[in-house]
């Protein structure tokens, strides 16, 4: 007999920047590979609040995306660095929730600037990356790159690795 069709749920990880907030919505950056097409989308702050969220809007060509949840409480506001005044060597941290440790901060120094992608990559072309030697694994994506004063100058979006991680 044929197989009758099933349902499968496939849950993702990742992480996000919470970086405004109007009335009682709250914004957060995060990656569009993160976001994908997902049908739900739950947001857990490090302090264990958990809000359901839907997508603002969502750009593969840069790989950036928005999403919103909705709350009266109060919610940390990251804030924004300028990327532009980045140098090579400056020390670098990256924040996110690696292969689902949450919360988790690793260091190191911006390695290059105005890295680019191969032409025939899946890694979003449309842009250039900053490269930093900070630890980033599977679960980091979206999540904050931000430098020695706590100021987000990137979203941290793909590992050039041939294991995948920088597991270790």
């Amino acid at each position: 007999q044929p197989q009758a069709e099933q349902e499968f749920r496939r849950p993702g990880l990742g992480s996000g920047v919470i970086v405004r907030r109007d009335g009682n919505t709250v914004f957060i950056v995060t990656n569009a590979h993160v976001v994908g097409k997902a049908d739900e989308i739950s947001v857990r702050l490090n302090d264990g609040r958990q809000y359901e969220a839907r997508i603002v809007g969502s750009d593969p060509r840069t790989d950036l995306a928005v999403v919103s949840f909705e709350t009266e409480e109060v919610v940390p506001i990251a804030e924004l660095g300028d990327s532009e005044k980045l140098h090579v060597g400056d020390w670098s941290i990256a924040v996110g929730n690696p292969l689902g440790f949450e919360s988790t901060f690793t260091v190191g120094v911006i390695s290059a600037l105005g890295r680019r992608v191969e032409p025939d990559s899946r890694i979003a072309q449309f842009t250039d990356y900053i490269q930093t030697d900070a630890a980033i694994n599977p679960g980091n994506s979206g999540g904050a790159l931000v430098n020695i004063h706590g100021e987000v100058i990137g979203i941290n979006s793909w590992i050039a690795s041939e294991s995948g991680g920088s597991v270790g």
